[in-house]
């Protein structure tokens, strides 16, 4: 009987919840998003309310002629719009762009994750995520150099869900949310999906709960690097769910074999290679339903056979106590990250400045887009920042890049996800409820 009722509430918590969309909450920020943000971040306790905050921003796409704010010095402007939920992107040599237009898969049978699945699901039809898959590579070309992307044309298309791309010497490798393809690569001419290779298998299944698999090849081209985000929040499906999960794994691109390079990586999305130490950057969107002020999202250098703390404790060896049994020898061994990027943010693009074109205050640092929050009240995120750096090492707060992606009713108009370097140097960002590819230059 007990057990019945501890269902009973739950269910109740999470149905009203959503039919209070967006308005549901338990609890209200108490601190500001920068507490949360640089080396050193405040974390508070965690909140202990039955009922989690869902605040999600309904997608409502961009009026006509509207645009994002760029901040003081910088100009912004459609380098191509029109798209279809474009979520990555990946610059060529010749400066043309690729950008995968994807989604979440279906979930097969089984991976409905019952009343709670049936949340997640709401909210992110609400926040723009409810569309089917396009499945779709493009290739974006400014030939005339005005600014804009006069050619486009579709690459390939009938792949599931692809995220993560890399050209490395005649070959495109693409992440699939199950696996990565490698294609013969012909100059930018169609490819043929028949054509692809597999060259290894990813962590999918029904539930694939974090499907996005974010890609990026080493410098000398020999090994891969793919972002591969948790099953669940804190492993409430079990941890045989989380096999290969929550981890950036290595491939190598003669054989296909594949290794753990770092766990204990929530969600890694965004890799970025800062050249410095040469070290591998990711970053990491956190756990949820701790409260507002928590857990702040981050980015990282990683080091190889590191644990990074998930599930078993966050931002180093802070333990959540929701995940059972408790493992004090895991926690021991989590390293804390590198610097915090402000609780339920979304950050999932990272891009290295090298190479841009923008004024000398963004000359050295990460880019980073903040996708935005469903778990915060008020929201986080919605906006791309930049990170300084001092020599391999972040310093300092964020700063504001592009803002304005949430109405004044706070509705989302549009929301950043992945952010490149444009061969001209420009920063190009994709925003996948405005169905735009952005691009940021110097003001003149």
């Amino acid at each position: 009987m007990k057990f019945r009722f501890a269902l009973s509430a739950a269910a109740l918590a999470a149905c009203a919840a959503v039919l209070a969309l967006p308005a549901a909450h338990a609890d209200t920020a108490q601190l500001p998003v920068s507490a949360g943000m640089g080396p050193d971040p405040q974390l508070p306790a965690p909140d202990s309310s039955l009922i989690r905050t869902v605040n999600v921003a309904k997608a409502v796409g961009w009026p006509a002629g509207g645009k994002p704010v760029a901040a003081q010095g910088l100009a912004v402007g459609r380098f191509a719009d029109g798209l279809d939920h474009p979520r990555w992107l990946h610059v060529l040599p010749d400066g043309a762009v690729l950008v995968a237009e994807s989604n979440a898969p279906p979930k097969g049978e089984g991976g409905g994750e019952g009343l709670r699945g049936w949340v997640q699901k709401q909210a992110m039809k609400r926040a723009g995520a409810g569309v089917a898959s396009p499945n779709r590579i493009v290739l974006l070309r400014d030939a005339d150099g005005d600014g804009r992307a006069e050619v486009r044309q579709t690459l390939v298309e009938g792949i599931n869900s692809p995220f993560g791309m890399a050209l490395v010497g005649d070959t495109l490798y693409v992440a699939a949310a199950d696996a990565v393809l490698a294609f013969p690569w012909r100059g930018g001419a169609a490819l043929d999906p028949a054509s692809a290779r597999k060259l290894a298998d990813l962590p999918g299944g029904p539930r694939n709960h974090h499907w996005t698999k974010s890609l990026i090849a080493s410098p000398d081209g020999r090994t891969l690097y793919v972002g591969v985000g948790s099953n669940s929040n804190v492993a409430e499906n079990g941890l045989d769910a989380e096999r290969d999960r929550a981890a950036i794994l290595a491939i190598d691109t003669a054989s296909g074999a594949t290794r753990v390079f770092a766990s204990g990586l929530r969600n890694p999305v965004g890799l970025a290679w800062q050249p410095d130490g040469g070290a591998l950057w990711v970053a990491v969107n956190e756990r949820d339903e701790l409260g507002s002020d928590l857990v702040p999202d981050y980015m990282t250098s990683v080091k190889e056979g590191a644990f990074y703390g998930w599930p078993w404790s966050y931002y180093g060896q802070h333990v959540d106590e929701r995940v059972k049994p408790a493992r004090p020898d895991m926690v021991a061994k989590a390293i804390r990250p590198d610097y915090a990027l402000g609780p339920h943010t979304a950050s999932l693009g990272l891009a290295w400045s090298g190479g841009n074109t923008l004024p000398p205050a963004f000359a050295r640092g990460m880019f980073v887009g903040q996708h935005g929050s469903w778990n915060r009240r008020p929201p986080s995120g919605y906006r791309v920042i930049f990170v300084p750096f001092e020599g391999a090492r972040p310093t300092g707060m964020p700063v504001d890049v592009l803002t304005g992606f949430l109405n004044d009713d706070g509705e989302a108009q549009g929301r950043p996800v992945g952010v490149a370097i444009g061969r001209d140097g420009a920063l190009l960002v994709a925003d996948d409820v405005g169905n735009t590819v952005w691009r940021v230059t110097a003001a003149r």
